[in-house]
């Protein structure tokens, strides 16, 4: 490859994790708006029961697919004094669990089925509520965008990044830095934690790191290091957000790091 097509593949790769970003926001906010005040309202009504807490913070951010948005409403809440620290923790804890839907989603239907032929129509459903009054209906409408957005930047960056022989110069060098050792999960760990603080979003960064697994770029072992280093990297956002908070709102966001 020249010089051009390296630098027109990086920025095809960088458009694509925008398209994907981008989706995976607009579909965040939208739920945020079409849940209104009902997120408070289910957050405030758990008791001391841990599973509760747990099942709460995994089914909040499961549905609206952002645990960052969850985890820094958490630090709020908690700095308000409508939690503890233990029902804190415990929220912070099913938060962690739900927003792996976005992977599973990405797994099961990123690459099991070909998109390209229902994103479209998909964004037709949504145009009749963009004409509608109320911001309800109008966020249902930028909800179907989101998602239509979000698998089309995968399958954008799918095709960025085609599959390579075993044979080729490329997955030899990624073999030898794969098989090093701890030295090399803790690369791995370390390049995926640097990329989540650099974008701010673990889902994004996961499904490029699914991607590059998936077309053979890492290895299987090489991935899940990579997530690792994301899933310690997507705290920052809570412990930015807690700089301001009391005692109790840097705790919680300390205790999510660990």
């Amino acid at each position: 490859m020249t010089y051009f097509d390296n630098i027109l593949l990086i920025l095809t790769i960088l458009g694509s994790l925008t398209l994907f970003l981008y989706g995976m926001k607009l579909m965040s906010e939208s739920l945020q708006r079409i849940g209104g005040n009902r997120l408070r309202k289910l957050f405030s009504s758990i008791a001391s029961n841990r599973f509760r807490s747990v099942a709460a913070g995994l089914l909040v951010t499961g549905v609206i697919q952002s645990s960052s948005a969850v985890t820094v409403m958490l630090v709020s809440f908690t700095n308000a004094g409508l939690f503890n620290l233990t029902q804190g923790l415990g929220i912070m804890m099913g938060a962690n669990i739900g927003t792996t839907v976005t992977a599973w989603l990405v797994s099961y239907f990123g690459f099991h089925l070909d998109f390209n032929v229902v994103l479209i129509p998909i964004l037709g459903i949504a145009l009749p509520f963009m004409f509608l009054t109320g911001n309800r209906k109008k966020a249902i409408g930028e909800f179907v965008v989101g998602f239509a957005l979000l698998f089309l930047g995968l399958q954008f960056m799918k095709n960025a990044l085609p599959e390579v022989s075993t044979d080729s110069l490329l997955v030899d060098y990624l073999t030898g830095i794969q098989g090093s050792g701890p030295q090399s999960t803790a690369l791995f760990v370390g390049v995926g934690l640097i990329i989540t603080l650099l974008i701010q979003s673990s889902s994004a960064t996961m499904a490029l790191t699914m991607v590059m697994c998936h077309n053979g770029w890492i290895t299987y072992e090489a991935a899940a290091a990579m997530i690792l280093g994301e899933n310690v990297g997507t705290t920052v956002t809570a412990n930015l957000a807690a700089l301001i908070a009391n005692r109790a709102g840097k705790r919680i966001a300390l205790g999510h790091t660990i």
